[in-house]
């Protein structure tokens, strides 16, 4: 059994023609004169033979569609003579070649016609009427969705990009053979690539990635998707590209024992279990060994699973008796099953997969299938294309298929912005995205692993700054629950919420995770400055000091002593804690005044302020209030300045706040609650409960109508009997919480509610 590389589609002229994508002609050249020497009737364009593509489609058309066909390219000929390629090849050789793809795909007459004359309109002027009048209304109708795509070609702004996506869909949509004949022009373009520059190279190659190997893949095009993604991969990274397949090479002689020794021993195992089948050896594409050693960030020698093997047998049972044979020869590899045939892909795609070990520890994958599941899995729809009359039988993949093209028309008539329309397209051409909705029916697309956080930000910054709490599908679902396509989404906002820094733990998308951390770094900036401005304000009347202004030449020599930049950064640090407001204060105090400098003269003099720091609890990243006890207002407080955070604050009772202001207490500052505080404040409590079936639904019932809402609830278990709940809620005051206390009292089986002081 030989390895080889991927085939192509077609063969014939694709060995003998150079390579190079087409050069246009102005539609008014001359053609070309005859060489010296020659007969009339020949010159460049004789060396484009058609003998190769007769040969193919005779054995499938009738002489009367040979011959129709023939007539086509004869058109073609014609109108493409003295029209050279950029690697100076005829032009006409490109049409033969592309209408050589599709005749390995067995398209109709009607296909292998437009796709001979599927430049002459936009290269030689040839009107949509002539072609009708001679070649029927069909031909010209493909035609004519061909070349309106060619005219819209390579566009580089995204809302061009997508217009031009749209239009090939929606020509896609009224006949298949549009796109089918379009994918394998664009497969001969990528082959003959060479011809054009580099850069030139790459772009044609992103957008080849981008659009036409999704559309492969999403038709079931598995031999032209992967000969698409390798010569993508060669176009893009050349150097990669080389380095990878030498190292194939070398790969495919070492490995040679082990596969001879496992293909030996499967042609063995299946005969003698009854089984007639077709064993061959296939290699994974490059292009997919190196996107899995980009993911999972591995060398080549840590890819393992770089060969293959595929048995093709008559009948489905067959699939899955030669599977269990194989599983008794070779130890399967756990969790490395997928039974494609009871569920297939969304493209139709059927076989059985599962990875064995082989000798010396390889692992193999197999796969399993029939004839007729190979030939769909290898050319999809093209393997039996969509006719539009009524009385054709349709198989399951071309009614599924039949119906996302029609689907197609139907969002271009809801829709009429080309970038809404690509991004409804996308639901299904590429599922490694995830496709949610916003309440409004919009769709948002976002990466796999996505949240509702990323989708707020993907909506609105400031809905993402705002954001509190999401309902998905009509449910309230933490801001940390991973989406799924189809999911509806809703975000709930408080002017008053900030954004956590623990959201950079599970967003997915880099523009939630930018927007977060720039709000983190300025916002928590700015209120640090103006925390600090309101702690020194308050210094300054303690030493019944005037308040500097903001250009006091003092503020620039502070800056200077103390390394900060600016006046600014010097009350950030006085927000932060890196700085006392009484020491900073100090230095504009005029020099004759007697005002202690020592550190315990400051510690005296901090502890004798009587004018407290009102809280409001809103005040952000400034002023935290501190998790341990989850202080309310109406609580006594006492606020400690931690280094780094801001200004903390606890109960006054708080047992982890004793602790720390008997290890510091310069950095302790009395505070207290202003009139107007915040809303929704969170505090924990303890509730023992006796364990019986519908107690959990019924507290959470009445904490809702106590208007108040459940943030976070594990539970203990005392005893067989009993357990405890550790419930942190939301309420607005000591007071609200009291209503909440007394709400729960409702229920019989709650024993003892304790609130959680530190």
């Amino acid at each position: 059994m030989a390895f080889s590389g991927l085939r192509g589609a077609s063969s014939g002229l694709l060995a003998v023609l150079k390579k190079g994508p087409r050069l246009r002609r102005n539609k008014n050249a001359k053609p070309a004169a005859p060489r010296p020497g020659t007969p009339e009737n020949s010159g460049p364009n004789t060396i484009a033979s058609l003998a190769p593509l007769t040969k193919i489609i005779s054995h499938y058309l009738s002489p009367k569609d040979v011959e129709r066909v023939k007539e086509a390219y004869r058109f073609s000929d014609q109108a493409h003579l003295g029209q050279f390629r950029a690697s100076g090849e005829p032009y006409i050789s490109h049409p033969i070649t592309v209408t050589e793809i599709c005749a390995g795909w067995k398209l109709d007459a009607d296909s292998l016609m437009a796709a001979l004359l599927h430049d002459v309109i936009e290269d030689q002027g040839v009107t949509k009427q002539e072609l009708a009048e001679k070649f029927g209304p069909d031909v010209a109708e493909i035609v004519d969705g061909l070349s309106k795509l060619d005219r819209l070609e390579f566009a580089t702004k995204a809302e061009q990009q997508a217009e031009s996506f749209r239009k090939m869909l929606l020509a896609m949509a009224r006949d298949v053979r549009v796109i089918l004949i379009k994918l394998a022009d664009r497969l001969h373009n990528m082959r003959t690539l060479d011809a054009v520059t580099p850069e030139k190279r790459r772009r044609i190659a992103r957008e080849t990635l981008e659009i036409y190997t999704p559309i492969a893949h999403r038709l079931g095009l598995n031999a032209l998707f992967r000969e698409l993604q390798d010569l993508c991969f060669q176009a893009i990274h050349p150097n990669r590209y080389q380095v990878l397949h030498k190292a194939m090479m070398a790969a495919r002689g070492n490995r040679r024992e082990v596969l001879s020794k496992i293909t030996d021993a499967v042609q063995v195992a299946l005969p003698a279990a009854g089984i007639e089948a077709e064993v061959s050896g296939r290699e994974k594409s490059l292009y997919s060994i190196y996107t899995k050693m980009a993911e999972q960030k591995k060398s080549f020698s840590d890819v393992l699973d770089i060969y293959g093997f595929r048995v093709i047998v008559h009948t489905l049972p067959e699939c899955y008796l030669a599977l269990g044979t194989l599983h008794q020869l070779y130890r399967p590899v756990p969790g490395k099953f997928k039974d494609y045939i009871a569920i297939p892909k969304l493209n139709g795609y059927q076989s059985l997969h599962t990875t064995l070990v082989g000798p010396y520890g390889t692992p193999v994958e197999f796969q399993f299938r029939t004839r007729d599941m190979d030939h769909i899995a290898e050319e999809g729809v093209a393997s039996h294309w969509l006719y539009k009359e009524d009385n054709v039988t349709l198989n399951d993949l071309q009614k599924r298929t039949h119906q996302w093209l029609q689907s197609l028309l139907d969002i271009q008539s809801q829709t009429g912005d080309s970038g809404e329309f690509l991004e409804h397209v996308k639901v299904d051409l590429f599922p490694d995205a995830v496709y949610v909705f916003t309440p409004q029916g919009k769709i948002i697309s976002l990466p796999r692993g996505a949240t509702p956080v990323d989708f707020a930000y993907t909506i609105h910054t400031d809905i993402g700054n705002q954001a509190v709490a999401s309902k998905i599908n009509g449910e309230f679902a933490p801001l940390r629950t991973e989406l799924k396509s189809g999911d509806s989404i809703e975000i709930i906002t408080s002017p008053a919420s900030r954004p956590s820094a623990q959201w950079l733990n599970y967003v997915r998308t880099g523009r939630a995770r930018s927007e977060i951390r720039h709000y983190l770094r300025t916002v928590k900036y700015e209120e640090s400055v103006a925390f600090g401005q309101r702690l020194l304000n308050q210094a300054f009347d303690q030493l019944h000091l005037p308040h500097p202004a903001e250009d006091d030449p003092e503020w620039e020599k502070l800056a200077k002593s103390s390394g900060a930049a600016s006046r600014e950064e010097i009350l950030a640090d006085i927000g932060l804690g890196k700085r006392l407001a009484a020491v900073v204060a100090r230095r504009f105090a005029p020099e004759n005044a007697l005002l202690a400098t020592t550190a315990a003269a400051v510690d005296e003099f901090t502890s004798s302020v009587n004018a407290p720091i009102l809280i409001h609890g809103n005040e952000g990243q400034a002023v935290q209030l501190a998790p341990c006890c989850g202080p309310l207002p109406g609580d006594a407080i006492i606020g400690g300045i931690r280094l780094g955070h801001g200004l903390v604050v606890h109960m006054d009772e708080c047992a982890v706040a004793q602790r720390q202001r008997a290890r510091e207490p310069e950095r302790w500052i009395p505070v207290m609650w202003d009139t107007n505080t915040a809303r929704h404040l969170s505090t924990r409590l303890d509730v023992t409960v006796v364990n019986e079936r519908g107690v959990l639904g019924r507290l959470a019932a009445e904490v809702t109508e106590a208007d108040s809402n459940i943030m976070h609830l594990t539970m203990q278990d005392d005893a067989a009997a009993t357990g405890v709940l550790h419930i942190t809620v939301q309420v607005d005051s000591r007071k609200h919480l009291a209503q909440v206390i007394r709400a729960m009292r409702h229920v019989p089986q709650v024993q003892k509610i304790v609130r959680v002081k530190g």
